[in-house]
């Protein structure tokens, strides 16, 4: 309580604009709590922006399921494909800010989209709330079995005595930003190959069609068991568990390449944030869960977990870096 009895009247109004102020935040506070007391009241929904069977899709699923189980409210996954899953963030940007319409997203969704597009309907920054990173997952620089090069070092020395041979495969922008910056980094003069597909894309590696691609484990690792493909590297910050052997790009002698494969839970902006604290504490008990982690273990990811404002920062220095790239390599969408 502020005391104002014989204050002068500019003070006695500075004192009521203070005391105001302490009211409301008080109880905005308050409201946050209540908010994360009461949640979930209602069943969830996880929107996906891929088809479903895909790896965010699978990683969903057993995020729902298990959110449900310990939340104790139904926990399901919406599909919402199409347009490089800007139509799956759209409809959770525009949903209600209340914790019930969630967004699985991978770089694609907040990082790789805005820099490849001129006009894009949400922005990443604006239209969300961040909860928690969930999975984690390498990128893995791969060739035919056959080719020459047996590390990055050959690989990059082919390519600068092979220009007109030299080329590169990608699903998607992500995979293009990403060998662009591979590029950037060795001067390798590799020529871009666009694939609808996974499976399309490896066939085109194990043919020879195509001299190499950056590709997430699931189509890949069965073709390595199998000694069709070699994997020379893998991008991310550590080596893959499922292949120790292989360095990292950084390890074989590119710098400031390293970039790791995630998918995160963000909400709609406004969405409170003791709520999306709630959550981010409720993903971190669930991925330290064995079943979920030999569960994620046989999709090639592993369990992630963060706070929601690491992985908004995460977000913002990793959207930066595609930007430059996407600018300097002359790659736009529109």
């Amino acid at each position: 309580m502020v005391h104002t009895a014989g204050l002068p009247l500019r003070s006695l109004l500075s004192a009521l604009v203070l005391q105001g102020a302490a009211l409301f935040h008080a109880a905005t506070a308050s409201a946050q709590t209540d908010a994360a007391a009461g949640y979930p009241k209602q069943p969830i929904k996880i929107v996906v922006g891929f088809a479903a069977g895909g790896g965010n899709d699978l990683i969903a699923r057993i995020l729902a399921q298990k959110m449900g189980e310990r939340l104790g409210q139904p926990t399901v996954v919406e599909n919402k494909p199409g347009a490089g899953a800007i139509i799956g963030a759209e409809t959770v940007a525009r949903s209600a800010p209340d914790g019930y319409t969630l967004l699985v997203a991978p770089p694609s969704t907040f990082c790789i989209n805005p820099a490849v597009y001129g006009k894009l309907s949400y922005d990443p920054l604006k239209d969300f709330e961040y909860v928690s990173i969930v999975a984690w997952y390498p990128f893995l620089l791969s060739v035919n079995a056959e080719h020459p090069a047996k590390s990055v070092k050959e690989l990059v020395a082919w390519g600068k005595a092979n220009p007109a041979k030299a080329n590169y495969a990608s699903t998607s922008a992500l995979f293009q930003l990403l060998t662009e910056l591979f590029k950037m980094r060795t001067g390798a003069p590799f020529e871009h190959i666009p694939f609808k597909g996974s499976n399309e894309m490896m066939t085109a590696i194990l043919s020879g069609q195509v001299t190499m691609a950056f590709v997430d484990s699931g189509p890949l690792m069965g073709h390595v068991k199998a000694g069709k493909a070699r994997v020379l590297a893998t991008s991310g910050t550590k080596r893959y568990v499922d292949l120790p052997d292989v360095p990292t790009l950084a390890e074989a002698g590119v710098p400031d390449t390293a970039v790791d494969g995630w998918s995160g839970l963000a909400a709609p902006k406004g969405t409170p944030a003791a709520i999306s604290g709630k959550l981010a504490a409720e993903i971190a008990a669930i991925m330290g869960l064995k079943d979920v982690k030999e569960r994620f273990a046989a999709l090639g990811v592993s369990p992630g977990s963060s706070s929601p404002a690491e992985f908004r920062s995460m977000v913002e220095r990793e959207g930066a870096l595609w930007k430059s790239v996407a600018k300097a390599a002359a790659i736009k969408l529109d």
